[in-house]
């Protein structure tokens, strides 16, 4: 296999730059979130989708539009609903009466960025449908099959609240996505400045939308930037650690055994990886420490961890089971 070419070192710069300057935009927009906008970037580096949880009115929907105005391509919001067909995402068949053809019509699917809201509330006909398009970026229908962009991302979001006339993802689809975040309520003084902030943008001194941020990503920074996290130095003991904490998750310690229902699968691996990748290439190192590994475990692994009926009858969650995971796997 050919060595990959090295990228120079301007390009190197312009998308560390080009990534800095689109955190600090989307963390002055979406206040009392950092942890949401890192991960945001995180999944968009390393190619994959996300799904954001969290109660009404926490920015979810705010945050992902907010990326989506300042990186260069396309962006579609999918309002998921009962009554939502796969056709309604994915396309359909459109019958010329001219010359008796029929002809495939994209659906919304066929962007950049997709906004997938309330996930949970479409049944699984239509949550299969996203199933071959997040995992293999293209779409089937019939005998023909259609290329996604390269660029493509799917966040997703779901309330954990109101379970009525949802449908719960399952473990096949929540594989599917890279990072599952969870938000919560911002602090004081965030609370203050989502106020003012929002205060200032009803008064009309500052816009928002499409008219007033800018493109601060191209497509071809964030492909440069795909490349470096590939480049990044994982010492053996750091990847050797990935395994371990992963291969713990399927034949847990003793006393965790009985709380695990089913470990994470190598998806799990890969974008455990990845994620530690991108947090590293974040911090502008230029290698991968245990530290990167432990600061994205519990994203990665939240939806992948399926606790057992004895767990949740405790009240164990997942992340409880990630974090003795954490104590107990040797650090490299």
């Amino acid at each position: 296999m050919p060595d990959t070419p090295v990228e120079s070192p301007l390009s190197s710069v312009a998308a560390h730059q080009a990534i800095e300057s689109a955190r600090q935009h989307l963390n002055s927009a979406v206040i009392g979130q950092s942890h949401l906008v890192e991960r945001m970037l995180m999944t968009l580096l390393c190619g994959g989708h996300f799904l954001v949880e969290g109660a009404p009115g926490l920015a979810k929907t705010r945050a992902i539009k907010a990326l989506a105005d300042i990186v260069e391509g396309d962006f579609h919001r999918i309002q998921f609903t009962p009554d939502l067909l796969p056709s309604d995402v994915t396309g359909t068949e459109i019958y010329r009466p001219e010359d008796g053809s029929f002809n495939f019509q994209q659906g919304p699917i066929f962007h950049n960025l997709i906004l997938a809201d309330e996930i949970n509330r479409a049944p699984a006909k239509v949550q299969s449908a996203l199933l071959e398009a997040m995992a293999e970026n293209q779409v089937s229908f019939g005998r023909q099959t259609f290329a996604l962009p390269t660029l493509f991302m799917v966040m997703a979001t779901q309330n954990p609240i109101e379970q009525e006339g949802t449908y719960a993802l399952p473990e096949a689809q929540l594989d599917r996505f890279l990072l599952h975040v969870l938000v919560d309520y911002p602090d004081r003084q965030a609370e203050a400045d989502i106020l003012r902030l929002v205060r200032d943008e009803n008064a009309g001194t500052q816009t928002t939308g499409n008219k007033s941020a800018p493109t601060l990503m191209s497509q071809a920074q964030i492909h440069q930037a795909r490349q470096e996290l590939l480049a990044l130095h994982m010492a053996d003991p750091v990847e050797r650690y990935i395994v371990e904490l992963i291969l713990a998750t399927r034949t847990p310690p003793s006393e965790l055994a009985p709380l695990i229902e089913l470990g994470a699968s190598p998806r799990g691996t890969i974008g455990l990886d990845l994620c530690a990748r991108a947090h590293a290439w974040l911090a502008q190192r230029d290698f991968v420490t245990p530290d990167d590994v432990q600061a994205v475990a519990g994203d990665v692994l939240r939806h992948r961890l399926i606790c057992s009926f004895e767990a949740d009858a405790q009240g164990l969650t997942s992340d409880y089971l990630i974090d003795q995971l954490l104590q107990q796997v040797p650090v490299p």
